[in-house]
């Protein structure tokens, strides 16, 4: 019989599979994150965009998770049912998803950006760009070059997590980093030297993400416990309904998290304009600006905890599939605990110090105000941090499972029903506090859920291993 690929999943410690897996998988995504922070700092502290371009970033970052979300779906999918394949030594499997992943992902970005560019006004709309001339001016800008780099984009996203099923995190984590250094390089020079403005932003973020693609092609042509072939390169229908609902769950968390942005920010535009203080034209962009912001710190966090869970997928997926239902266990016990110190390490940060952290923001070039709106913001918005890290492990460790009806009714009860809904409706009766409320209630109920969820999930991996001893 051929020897199984990726033995050392079933038999390595688990903590140390755990980092191997999980903290490159954390650094990519992180800085997957950081692109578009990057560009805000910048922004934020160019005299001539300030809280204008910053608001136009607010205003655009919906739009980029939305083709994040589709190049999620297809590796976090792919990447699940790779593992699962090479566990149950099916390699012909795991390269034919893989090649018809890879061509899913060119077509689906090439469509998007056609989408984006014809539909460009009503979709910067839709996400409260209009909240002034200026911002809105700043936001076409930016939303037009970074629309051009996103097939470059969803294609280094959902290599990204095929990579990592190869058995190789590093290299992810490396070709994610390559090009944010690149943006990180390239930023200030355009930005502050030639003067493009939104346009230098959003140039230099692409030009990072054309880096990671062309990464992610060299690998596939270099991959080692997957053999690719001319025949892998077609679309697979039959293998395409197994893996993409095993991402879809990664699908719906990002598709969902842009319906409760549009709603947010909608919300912000509506109950700003009738504030005593941000009515006035000259602070009208204010809440966006600032909103974005603290959204943006979370994303941050929330990358490490989807980075953790993430990073555990390939190990879980293996286990799973040569039936070590015990080790799969005892994972999710060492993810829960990653999860809840990742979420209280932050929560003390935005609580603690949110006049530091607002600060790196431009905070001195604007009124006072900015700064007074962003604590408020950062200290509200934010203080259920601990429930909404252990939420998200729980989602993706469900995914990993190939649990996915599970894992997608939970993402989209927190996002859509709750996410969408409390920030719809608290700002009838709180205003603008409203919209901040939203966010801390529905991570509350949701864990909730998540606590009869992960009950229910040790109490059938226990069955699951019971059986398996006894059968033996």
């Amino acid at each position: 019989m051929e020897q199984k690929a990726n033995t050392f999943l079933e038999t390595e410690r688990l903590g140390k599979l755990m980092a191997k897996y999980a903290i490159p998988c954390v650094i990519s995504l992180l800085v997957a994150a950081l692109y578009n922070i990057v560009d805000q700092i910048f922004i934020a502290n160019a005299d001539y965009l300030g809280s204008y371009g910053n608001a136009a970033n607010t205003v655009v970052f919906p739009l980029t998770v939305v083709a994040l979300s589709i190049a999620v779906m297809i590796g976090d999918g792919c990447c699940a049912f790779v593992s699962i394949s090479l566990g149950r030594n099916d390699k012909e499997a795991a390269h034919k998803s893989i090649g018809s992943a890879v061509l899913l992902c060119i077509a689906s970005g090439l469509i998007l950006t056609a989408v984006y560019l014809v539909l460009q006004e009503p979709i910067l709309t839709l996400f409260g760009g209009r909240v002034n001339k200026e911002t809105f001016r700043h936001a076409k800008e930016y939303f037009f070059w970074i629309t051009l780099g996103v097939p470059f984009y969803m294609f280094g996203q959902a290599l990204n997590p095929i990579i990592r099923s190869d058995g190789s995190p590093k290299f992810a984590m490396a070709s994610t980093l390559a090009g944010a250094v690149a943006n990180i390089i390239l930023d200030p020079i355009f930005i502050f030297v030639f003067r493009w403005g939104m346009m230098g932003a959003a140039v230099a973020t692409v030009l990072g993400q054309i880096i990671t693609a062309v990464l992610a092609v060299w690998y596939l042509c270099h991959m080692k416990a997957v053999r690719l072939e001319r025949s892998s390169f077609r679309f697979h229908g039959s293998l395409a309904k197994k893996y993409l609902p095993l991402g879809i769950c990664s699908f719906l968390s990002q598709i969902s998290l842009v319906m409760a942005m549009a709603a947010i920010q909608n919300m912000t535009l509506k109950y700003s304009s009738v504030d005593p203080i941000f009515g006035q034209t000259q602070y009208t962009q204010i809440p966006m600006a600032v909103l974005g912001i603290v959204m943006k710190f979370f994303q941050i966090v929330i990358s490490i905890s989807v980075g953790l869970a993430a990073g555990c997928i390939p190990v879980v997926g293996y286990n799973i599939g040569a039936g070590r239902r015990d080790r799969a266990k005892s994972l999710f016990t060492r993810l829960l605990a990653a999860e809840a110190i990742v979420g209280a390490v932050a929560l003390l940060i935005v609580e603690l110090f949110p006049r530091q952290l607002i600060g790196i923001f431009g905070a001195a070039n604007e009124s006072v105000y900015y700064t007074e709106y962003a604590v408020k913001c950062f200290r509200v918005y934010l203080c259920m941090m601990v429930l909404a890290t252990v939420n998200k492990g729980t989602f993706i460790y469900l995914q990993s499972l190939g649990r996915a009806f599970a894992s997608t009714a939970i993402s989209m009860v927190r996002e859509v029903l709750f996410g969408v809904g409390f920030a719809l409706l608290l700002p009838q009766w709180f205003g603008l506090d409203g919209v901040l409320y939203s966010m801390p209630v529905s991570d509350l109920l949701t864990f909730v859920i998540c606590v009869i969820v992960i009950r229910y999930t040790y109490k059938t991996l226990d069955c699951g291993e019971k059986r398996r001893t006894e059968h033996e």
